[in-house]
């Protein structure tokens, strides 16, 4: 008797798992592994179902971030170029009005003008900036990182930012509650006993918001006193020196930006902290533009908190506006088809498609399902290109002469799907001319990828390079 009650329990709770997750999961190929591991796995199924496939990150700052008064202040007061006034500005000219048009309507963030964005290569470059910055705050600063590694880069962040706080400054720091954990002792302890402020962006626990160990924030962000800004791919670490030499070395763009875009940079990471630690965020204004600024830019925050992939879209969208060149450079690239298809598309309508990646990847298995879809974009005219290492680690997407999207995402399913992630659309032809610059110089010293080098893989190889792209929507 009691064997069958808890089978029917099983079974009860395995319908209500089948059910949630035809309700819920808007993607049919998830839905329908999620439905067939509940019915086949009773209680085992339901439980791995509620750990890892139940998105319950509806962040409190969603609500806040509806009542910010810059939502329509900004626009008014930095966008009369705006779309609905005129076509004058030289980028709409060129074709982005669509590009704009849907960030518009999905990122609840004006375009800005009035900014001026620097390129900063490798810690060497952005580490001695970030610390000047901190070193020369007045009112505030606040760091966010996924990693924050003691080591000789990590102290000297974390001086810096005692320094500041005993200043009598507003200094917080927000980690991500799983990157932290990288490295010993981890980032909170290296603050005990100062005036810094700390956060945790979702600990692991066993309570329901600590069980998302998926759901990591991804972001790197600096605010200086509201006008000055750094974000781009590089955490608090000595692995993003050029001139070491770690096993673990990386090298990576990072960016310096002024102007009134810090603002939505400040709205990032003030709706982070208050979800992580329940703190009324202060007011938030925005930096005057500047008057040598040439970069329209806008700030793109994207994560599962959200009701649809808006990074995602607008990554699509900027592929689309390509004319002529099309050049990405990331560091993991696992594309869904429908990033397959806009690649190809682009290509086979005559734009030059580059996708430059790392020769060695730190992932092996993200390396071989990132190979397994080579050939399919090589076959419809994309170029690949192997950097030779140490670790690229650079995220760049940049068509023709005119767009830039930089930031912390990754072109693969975790950036894009699980992570929350922020990026920088801007639209700044000096900028752009240096980046391709930049990305122009690698792809003529690397290997190029060709049809026969992956058709002439050993089966083995083209074997395991398909199974691991088996595992693509969790890598």
């Amino acid at each position: 008797m009691l064997e069958a009650l808890l089978l029917a329990a099983l079974a009860a709770l395995s319908l209500l798992a089948a059910g949630h997750v035809l309700l819920h999961k808007r993607d049919p190929r998830a839905a329908f592994g999620w439905v067939v591991v509940c019915c086949i796995l009773p209680g085992f199924g339901p439980l791995g179902y509620w750990l890892l496939g139940i998105n319950r990150i509806r962040t409190r700052a969603r609500d806040w971030q509806a009542k910010l008064p810059c939502n329509g202040a900004a626009e008014a007061s930095f966008c009369s170029w705006s779309l609905r006034q005129g076509q004058s500005i030289a980028f709409i000219e060129e074709g982005y009005a669509a590009l704009v048009s849907l960030a518009d309507a999905v990122t609840r963030r004006p375009l800005l003008p009035g900014n001026r964005v620097v390129a900063l290569h490798n810690g060497e470059q952005a580490f001695p900036a970030m610390l000047k910055a901190i070193a020369g705050a007045r009112e505030s600063v606040y760091l966010a990182s996924y990693i924050f590694d003691a080591d000789g880069t990590g102290q000297a962040f974390v001086e810096a930012l005692k320094q500041a706080a005993d200043r009598g400054l507003d200094v917080r720091v927000l980690v991500d509650g799983l990157g932290e954990r990288y490295s010993f002792p981890v980032a909170r302890r290296l603050f005990k006993g100062s005036a810094v402020a700390v956060g945790r962006f979702l600990p692991p626990s066993l309570s329901g918001r600590g069980l998302h160990f998926n759901l990591r924030n991804h972001r790197k962000l600096l605010i200086i006193d509201n006008w000055r800004g750094f974000t781009g791919g590089m955490n608090i670490s000595d692995r993003h020196l050029a001139a070491t030499s770690s096993r673990c070395q990386a090298i990576d763009v990072h960016f310096g930006i002024e102007g009134p875009v810090v603002g939505q940079m400040l709205e990032a990471f003030m709706e982070d902290w208050h979800f992580a630690t329940g703190d009324i965020p202060p007011p938030i204004s925005y930096p005057p533009p500047l008057p040598c600024g040439t970069a329209f830019c806008r700030g793109i925050s994207a994560g599962p908190n959200e009701d649809f992939e808006k990074l995602r879209w607008i990554i699509l969208g900027a592929i689309g506006c390509a004319r002529r060149r099309l050049r990405i450079m990331t560091p993991y690239f696992i594309p869904d088809r429908t990033l397959l298809a806009a690649l190809n598309a682009a290509a086979l309508r005559g734009v030059e498609v580059d996708i430059v990646l790392p020769a060695k990847n730190n992932l092996s298995c993200v390396a071989w399902a990132s190979r397994a879809y080579f050939s399919e974009l090589l076959e419809h005219g994309c170029r690949i290109y192997y950097q030779r290492p140490p670790f690229v680690h650079s995220k760049l997407l940049l068509v023709d002469d005119q767009y830039a999207l930089v930031g912390s995402a990754n072109l693969d399913p975790r950036s894009l799907r699980l992570n929350f992630e922020f990026n920088l659309e801007i639209f700044d032809t000096a900028l752009v001319a240096a980046l391709t610059e930049h990305v122009d110089t690698v792809c003529r010293t690397v290997q190029q990828v060709t049809l026969e080098e992956i058709a002439s893989l050993p089966l083995a190889g083209r074997l395991r390079d398909s199974f691991a792209k088996l595992f693509s929507p969790y890598l």
